[in-house]
C-alpha cells in the first residue's frame, strides 16, 4: 500500500495570500503546502481521502488519472470544495464514483453541491456522478478493511481512517479513548500538527508528539501544517522516526 500526500497544508495553504514570512517566501519546495488530502493506492485501487480545494492542481502535479472511491473526513471547505473536479474522473473511467462519509458530511455535500443532487437543478456543463454512502462502521474496499476512527476537531466530529498498519488523522485536537484503542500497533501514523503554539481545534506539534509517544508507531508524519513550521528546521528538531510530511511525498505502508 502506497500513500501519496497530495496536500499537507492548512485551509489557507502555504504560502498564504499577502504574507511575507520566511516560510511563505521559502525556496524549499517542501514549504509549499496545498490543502490537505492523500491518495491511497491499494494494489491498484485508488482511494482519495477528501477532495481538497486544490484537487485539480494536485492531480496534475502528481499525474493522477484515476480515482476509484473517495473517503470524506468532514465537510469543511478545504476538504470538500474540490468536489466538482470529480467529474473529470467520471469521464476518464466512464463510471460513477462512490464516496463514503459520516451522515452529517454527506448532508453537507448534498446541500453545498445541490447542482449534482437536486433533480430540478440545471445539468448544463455536466455534473459529478458521485454516489454517497454512509459509514456506519468498518467496511471493506478492494479486499481491505477500512476502519473509521472518530476524532474531535474542536466540537466537530471528524473521521480518520485505519487500513492495516496505516492511520490518517487530519483536523483534530483530541482522540477519544475508544479511538485510541483502534490505533494500537500502527506501522505508520499521519496526524494533524498545525503549529508550535496551541490551537483550539488542531494539535500543536507538542500535542501531536504526545499522541505519537502514546501509540509508538514505527514512523509518524505530521500534516495540516501552517506557515509557522519551516520544513527543514522543524524536522531537525523532531525525534527520530517523526517528520513533517510534504506535498508529493510517497510512503510505503506494510
Amino acid at each position: 500500500m502506497n500513500v501519496t500526500f497530495l496536500g499537507s497544508g492548512t485551509s489557507h495553504g502555504v504560502p498564504m495570500i499577502g504574507c511575507a514570512c520566511d516560510v511563505c517566501r521559502s525556496d524549499d519546495p517542501r514549504d509549499k503546502r496545498t490543502r490537505p488530502s492523500i491518495l491511497i493506492d491499494l494494489d491498484g485501487f485508488r482511494l482519495l481521502v477528501d477532495t481538497s480545494t486544490d484537487l485539480r492542481a494536485q492531480a496534475l502535479r502528481e499525474g493522477v488519472d484515476r480515482v476509484d472511491a473517495i473517503f470524506y473526513t468532514h465537510p469543511h471547505a478545504d476538504h470538500i470544495y474540490g468536489f466538482d473536479e470529480l467529474r473529470r474522473f467520471n469521464h476518464l473511467t466512464r463510471r460513477p464514483l462512490s464516496a463514503y462519509g459520516a451522515e452529517e458530511t454527506l448532508a453537507a455535500i448534498r446541500q453545498t453541491f445541490a447542482y449534482a443532487y437536486d433533480p430540478d437543478a440545471p445539468k448544463g456543463g455536466g455534473v459529478p456522478d458521485v454516489r454517497l454512502w454512509h459509514i456506519g462502521g468498518p467496511f471493506s474496499m478492494a479486499g481491505r478493511e477500512i476502519i473509521p476512527v472518530p476524532v474531535l476537531h474542536g466540537t466537530t466530529r471528524v473521521l480518520g481512517l485505519r487500513i492495516g498498519g496505516f492511520a490518517y488523522l487530519t483536523d483534530c485536537n483530541a482522540i477519544p479513548d475508544a479511538s485510541m484503542a483502534l490505533l494500537q500497533g500502527l506501522d505508520v501514523l499521519v496526524i494533524d500538527a498545525l503549529r508550535r503554539k496551541a490551537h483550539p481545534t488542531h494539535f500543536s506539534v507538542d500535542g501531536a508528539l504526545e499522541v505519537v509517544t502514546a501509540l509508538a508507531p514505527r514512523e509518524a508524519w505530521f500534516t495540516h501544517m501552517a506557515h509557522d513550521l519551516p520544513h527543514a528546521a522543524t524536522c531537525a528538531a523532531l525525534p527520530a522516526g517523526v517528520a513533517l510530511a510534504y506535498d508529493g511525498l510517497v510512503i510505503e505502508c506494510r
